[in-house]
């Protein structure tokens, strides 16, 4: 790990790679140390590993943990701080330090002795991570900057503009230096420079919070920075959604009325220390300088960045620069919001891609083709002329005659300026603003760019990518392929909605389902972490949880509702399931269970939920024209919706609270799910017909997966779900936000899963193929996008996938988490091989290692391979009439000693595994 990286990180950084030495005769055991969400400013962090090994059957019986204030300690095992003894367990992942009180600053050294049941014994390499400022008291830094605008350009109405501020600090070293850790806040964000040199690859920091609830600050470790006597700070900071990209114009309407928190402010204290115990402590003060007069006249999110090369301040962060004609930086007030460690990374620049044409529209207008629909900015290398601007524009799609469509951005201006100071070549890039674009419109040129002057920069929040997922169907790879570049697209520090066009919010009805299906594909429980504590810190006093989070408009968003906000605990419970934490379940459950009161005793009538604000957001219209449909057969009544989920997120609350310790709640939230059900059915239930309200899809679907329909019925409330797609939409989706969340789990459990792949193959109008057809490289906000007002038409969204994602992975290639031994510790391997697919290969990199499952139709029957990690257990279902048609490696089963059990009933072959790769062939 780079020194310069978050320390708040440092225990929850991807992995710490490698193993020590290995005992005699240990040839095949390897022990990683794992990613571990650790915050610097909290008492009880959290260790975790994972155990690779070349045998089968490998499950862990014993850890031991050691934990030192330093290395030395800890390789003599001495001073220790906490010593949990041999504890026989298979626990490898959130296991919770029990040791002596943490302390400010504090490095802390950690390693892991593992036992397994093959009697191999090893001791993992030693980790680190330190420690934050854990008291108030030990900030000697202030809030600094300037609260009011200085330049002629600056813009404090409508569309804002407002100059970035520069600030810096000369200070000595003096001695041999022991370490420097930097503690920076920086607001909106900030970059971060020690005698010259950009302290990070991080970008848009810190993230993004509401301030007055909560403001994040950043750790580094910044020796190799330092020079011997002088050195110098600098920091830059852009307006992000601290200055706000709308102020205050009532022509913005509703959606751009936004929070103003206050003008850019700095806080940062480095602390040095030398070999000798001395320290030196260098803290934001009106001592520091600062200026608004550099080059980067204007910064938005929503506008672009405006770059003017001729205010380029040569050495600005570095010894020996003139700040003479620098004002004082000035003491300001506080955020207001509580100062905390940030636990997730900050956004970085996660992958860039290669423009794939150019297209000159006259003689002043190109137009870059990247080849994909991306988020993030774009770098260029260009020929100018001295003050003559070069103008790019971005936009997700092109008119007929080649030029940008520009309408449904609304009133994002998406624009970056650089104004060169001389006639000559340039490269620059932006620092404070993003955009969501596929083709980029270039003026100001005074000839044709090739392709190699533009390199397009992805960013999103540092996390790993976990999963892969081909197949034999092009249509089922394209559709994964917009799926991964929508979903990385829109987290942002928390995962927005959309962003290219001037909203990009954390709406919770997006992601109710979605963020099910994008853990296997990204590690993203940290950001799903953070978003949860976003949405606590904006709950009202009543309970009544919003629809957005973060809070950055100015309206309410505490609508009520039930089907958006569903998230707050549909998010803790796909944590849980998925990574197997239950922190977030411990850390929210009296908040959640504050909202579900206030549904109870505010939005419900005769146990009916009667208030819903949005209905099955964006179904499809009977005319491709419009946003919404106006029929009323197509829409599913909001008291329906609202119930159902309230329904179902009763019966998760009753698992949260025997997970919190709280199960003297749940006879209450069992009784009051049992008035509800009957209610329900009686209100919506058409017993004789099989069919809930009008007999949508939605109504249906959501009754049945919820639980909510009698058992005497399921089978003909299913029979009206297939015969309303087959029919009425001649097997097309007919759902929108709400539905398509349970709609292709729900017909393949129910055994329609050729219906659900014949939805997912679509390539006509409704379908996800439909938007491949018409040019799609992510997914579309509405299934008619290409049509429909611009008003509302977002090329990139991810909320229509609803359970797509984890059909591709629990159904296609059947990778799942047993919900009794949930993070994967036990998984349920159990593909649906519909006709016409004739191969999947999928991986998913779970806490414990990797998991696959490739399979593939052949002649001699059905060839699958499948990989389960160490400390882990699996069944696997094969479909099979009975074990002897089956074979592993060519050998019987129960040949393998990893094979635990063998069952055949029903068509398949359960087969109960240890760890291990397994090739197995179902013969025809």
């Amino acid at each position: 790990m780079k020194k310069n990286q978050l320390l708040s990180l440092v225990c929850a950084a991807l992995f710490f790679m490698g193993c020590g030495e290995k005992p005699a005769g240990v040839v095949d055991l390897t022990v990683e140390l794992q990613e571990n969400p650790i915050g610097l400013d909290e008492q009880h962090p959290r260790f975790g590993w994972r155990i690779e090994s070349d045998q089968d059957d490998v499950m862990q019986t014993s850890y031991r943990i050691m934990v030192a204030p330093t290395k030395t300690d800890l390789d003599k095992a001495e001073n220790l701080v906490w010593d949990s003894g041999v504890v026989s367990s298979d626990q490898s992942t959130f296991v919770p330090y029990a040791g002596s009180q943490l302390e400010s600053r504090k490095d802390y050294y950690w390693k892991v002795l593992i036992t397994t049941n093959k009697g191999d014994s090893l001791w993992s390499d030693a980790a680190q991570w330190s420690m934050a400022l854990l008291d108030d008291g030990d900030w000697q830094a202030q809030w600094i900057g300037i609260d009011s605008s200085l330049n002629a350009t600056d813009r404090l109405t409508g569309d804002s503009r407002l100059a970035a501020r520069y600030l810096r600090k000369e200070f000595p070293v003096e001695g041999n230096v022991a370490s420097a850790r930097l503690y920076i806040s920086g607001l909106g964000f900030y970059e971060c420079y020690l005698n010259g040199r950009k302290i990070n690859e991080d970008i848009f920091a810190p993230t993004a919070t509401d301030y007055t609830k909560s403001v994040n600050y950043n750790v580094f470790d910044v020796m190799e920075f330092l020079k011997d006597k002088q050195n110098t700070i600098g920091v830059i900071l852009g307006n992000g959604r601290y200055f706000s990209m709308r102020l205050g114009d009532p022509a913005a309407g509703l959606l751009g009325s936004l929070r103003q928190f206050g003008y850019p402010k700095l806080l940062a204290q480095l602390e040095i220390t030398y070999k000798d115990g001395s320290k030196t402590v260098v803290v934001s003060d009106d001592s520091w300088k600062l200026t608004t007069n550099g080059p980067i006249i204007a910064n938005n999110e929503f506008d672009g960045e405006e770059y003017n090369a001729n205010y380029e301040m040569k050495g600005w962060n570095e010894n020996g620069f003139d700040d003479s004609a620098w004002m004082q930086a000035r003491k300001v007030g506080a955020p207001g919001g509580e100062l905390v460690a940030q636990r997730n990374p900050n956004i970085m620049t996660m992958d860039t891609v290669d423009p794939v044409s150019i297209n000159q529209l006259n003689d002043s207008t190109y137009i870059v083709d990247m080849g994909q629909n991306l988020v993030g900015w774009l770098a260029v290398t260009l020929k100018g002329q001295k003050d003559k601007p070069i103008k790019m524009r971005f936009s997700e799609t092109l008119k007929d005659d080649g030029s940008l469509y520009m309408d449904n951005l609304r009133g994002a201006h998406v624009t970056d300026i650089y104004t060169p100071a001389s006639d000559g070549l340039f490269s620059w890039e932006p620092r404070f603003t993003y955009h969501g674009f596929r083709f980029v419109e270039i003026t100001g040129l005074n000839y044709k760019p090739e392709l190699k002057n533009f390199k397009g920069k992805v960013n999103y929040d540092r996390m790993e990518t976990v999963g892969s997922f081909e197949s034999s169907d092009s249509t089922i790879n394209q559709i994964y392929h917009n799926a991964f570049w929508g979903i990385r697209g829109n987290y942002r520090s928390m995962p927005t909605d959309c962003p290219q066009r001037d909203e990009r919010m954390g709406w919770l009805g997006d992601r109710a389902m979605g963020c099910i299906g994008e853990s296997f594909m990204f590690r993203h429980a940290l950001l799903y972490e953070k978003w949860l504590k976003d949405i606590e810190q904006i709950q009202s006093e009543n309970g009544c949880v919003p629809d957005v989070a973060p809070a950055f408009w100015t309206f309410d968003q505490h609508s009520g509702n039930v089907t958006w906000p569903a998230a707050y605990i549909c998010v803790a419970d796909m944590l849980y399931n998925q990574y197997g934490d239950s922190r977030p379940i411990k850390e929210h459950y009296a908040s959640m269970k504050k909202w579900m009161d206030f549904i109870r005793d505010t939005q419900m009538k005769d146990n009916v939920v009667i208030n819903d604000v949005y209905g099955d957001w964006c179904m499809p219209p009977e005319s491709q024209e419009l946003i919404h449909s106006a029929d009323p057969a197509r829409k599913t009544d909001g008291r329906l919706l609202a119930t159902s989920f309230y329904y179902r997120l009763l019966n998760i609350m009753s698992k949260f609270a025997a997970i919190s310790g709280n199960e003297a709640d749940i006879p209450a939230y069992q009784e009051l799910a049992a008035n509800i059900k009957s209610a329900y059915n009686q209100m919506f239930l058409n017993a004789e017909t099989g069919q809930y309200a009008n007999n949508t899809v939605t109504a249906n679907i959501l009754s049945l997966m919820q639980d909510l329909t009698p058992d005497s019925l399921q089978g003909k409330v299913f029979e009206n779900i297939v015969e309303k797609t087959q029919g009425e939409f001649d097997s097309h989706v007919s759902t929108g936000l709400i539905g398509i969340q349970f709609l292709m789990r729900g017909l393949t459990e129910h055994g329609k899963g050729d219906l659900a792949y014949t939805i997912a193959t679509n390539r006509t109008y409704p379908s996800w193929g439909y938007m491949i057809d018409k040019g799609a490289t992510t997914i579309w906000e509405l299934w008619n996008g290409d049509t429909a007002d611009p008003a509302m038409n977002s090329g990139n969204h991810v909320m229509l996938l609803g359970d797509l994602m984890t059909w591709y992975y629990e159904n296609l290639a059947g990778i799942k988490s047993d919900p009794q031994q949930v993070g994967f510790k036990k998984i349920v391997m159990a593909p649906y091989f519909p006709d016409g697919l004739d191969w999947v290969n999928a991986s998913y990199e779970s806490l414990y290692g990797p998991i696959e499952s490739n399979w593939k139709k052949g002649e001699n029957g059905l060839s699958w391979k499948v990989v389960i990690p160490a400390n882990t257990t699996a069944s696997i279902r094969i479909p099979a009439a009975s074990a002897d048609k089956v074979t592993e490696s060519g050998k019987p089963l129960l040949q393998n000693p990893a094979v635990k059990s063998v069952n055949a009933a029903d068509g398949f072959v359960v087969v109960e595994a240890g760890s291990g790769t397994f090739d197995f062939l179902a013969g025809k």
